[in-house]
């Protein structure tokens, strides 16, 4: 049996998604060192609707990881670090 994956929920006093998603980027670049932490995973909300998530990365899979490019991007997937 695998054992349960944490999550930990980082609430902040920022007023924009993109505030939100800015940060979530800052902390991937200055954190990412950690193998304990999963930045591809990284998602917000809203305070008051927490069951509403909006993903930072595309996370798409690839054969060499996955895409670490923002949500949304245009063109291809590429393996690289989130951002």
């Amino acid at each position: 049996m695998t054992e349960p994956r944490w999550i930990i929920h980082l609430p902040t006093a920022l007023t924009s998604q993109y505030a939100a998603a800015e940060l979530a980027a800052a902390l991937a670049r200055s954190l990412g060192h950690l193998d304990a932490v999963d930045f591809g995973e990284t998602t917000l909300s809203e305070e008051d609707t927490q069951h509403l998530r909006y993903r930072v990365w595309c996370d798409h899979r690839l054969e060499a990881g996955r895409c670490g490019l923002r949500d949304g991007h245009a063109g291809s997937c590429r393996a690289t670090e989130p951002r």
